[in-house]
This record gives structure tokens, C-alpha cells and sequence, in this order.
């Protein structure tokens, strides 16, 4: 089971994109989004473990039709190397966000109690505020985001979500 949908009439959909580390790769991709009119909602791009590739992750709203259809826009890019849909196989993903809440003496102890509950860091302080850092899935850092705004939330950065696809269990022999 996905860990980053919500529900199942979610049609928010992830994916995971093999390109060669070339200029202007992102820039054309970001391009084919832009240029029919698909929204990203989310966009993580890093070097993958093979030297020479990266792994572009893009969270973005659509149906089976329209996710299709990105696919194959896709796929006919230069220096594209592979599109998976992480939203049809098992997969694994998260997200780091960094959280500044205000820290009014009245509420120090209930931030670190909801830190310490929720397995966060706290990575920053300061006289008025604390810098959290979270790693999970959206459920989570939303969940987070929902306690700490009525302490006051003055800044948020997020990394957007970075997936894999699980392996097959040799055990099992499931996919």
C-alpha cells in the first residue's frame, strides 16, 4: 500500500523519473508541466546512485487518462531514461520539512512534548522561536503543522516527496 495518498479517491499522483544529468533537463520537464497546463504539486530532484543520473519525483493532480498521457509526453523527452507511476506499485515516501514556531514560555514544554511524540528534532533555538525538523509522510506533516499553528507558525520549508518503489519479497513472491 502507498504511505503517500491519502485516501483511495485521491488523484494525486507520484512520479519517479530517471534522467541523465544533463543542463536543462528540469527545465524542459518542468516545460512539458507548464506548457499543457498540468499543476505540479511537489517537486524533489537529486542525484541518484548511478554517477551521471538523477531521479526527478513529481507530485501532481490527475486521473488514470491524464497521467497516461503525461507519461508518454514524457518518454519522448531527451535524456529521459524512465517514468514509473509510484501511485500503482508499493512504494516508499517521504518528506523533511523545517517548522520555525514561535516558543512563548507557555508553550515550550507542550512543543517538545508533541517533538518528542511525533520523533522530530528540534535543530534551532532561539530566545522566541524553535526550528523543527520532520521527516514522514504528508499525513504526518500535516498532522504536525495542525498542532503547531495555534503556537504560531512563522516559517515553513518543505522538501517535497522523495519515493521509491519497494522491491518484490523473495519470500512471498509478491509484487
Amino acid at each position: 500500500m502507498n504511505n503517500f495518498i491519502a485516501d483511495a479517491s485521491s488523484k494525486q499522483r507520484v512520479l519517479s523519473i530517471l534522467v541523465e544529468d544533463k543542463p536543462g533537463v528540469l527545465s524542459r520537464i518542468a516545460g512539458l508541466f507548464s506548457g499543457r497546463g498540468f499543476n505540479i504539486d511537489s517537486l524533489c530532484v537529486a542525484s541518484s546512485n548511478d554517477p551521471g543520473e538523477s531521479r526527478i519525483t513529481i507530485v501532481t493532480p490527475a486521473d488514470h487518462h491524464l497521467i497516461e498521457q503525461i507519461k508518454k509526453q514524457l518518454r519522448k523527452l531527451i535524456n529521459v531514461i524512465k517514468v514509473q507511476d509510484l501511485s500503482e506499485v508499493p512504494a516508499v515516501a517521504r518528506e523533511m520539512a523545517l517548522i520555525k514556531v514561535q516558543a512563548k514560555a507557555e508553550h515550550r514544554a507542550e512543543i517538545l512534548r508533541i517533538v518528542d511524540i511525533f520523533r522530530c528534532k528540534v535543530v534551532d533555538v532561539s530566545a522566541g522561536h524553535y526550528t523543527i525538523e520532520v521527516t514522514g509522510n504528508q499525513g504526518k506533516i500535516e498532522a504536525l503543522l495542525e498542532l503547531f499553528r495555534p503556537m504560531g507558525i512563522k516559517e515553513i520549508a518543505r522538501t517535497g516527496i522523495a519515493a521509491l518503489s519497494r522491491e518484490a519479497s523473495k519470500t512471498n513472491g509478491r509484487n
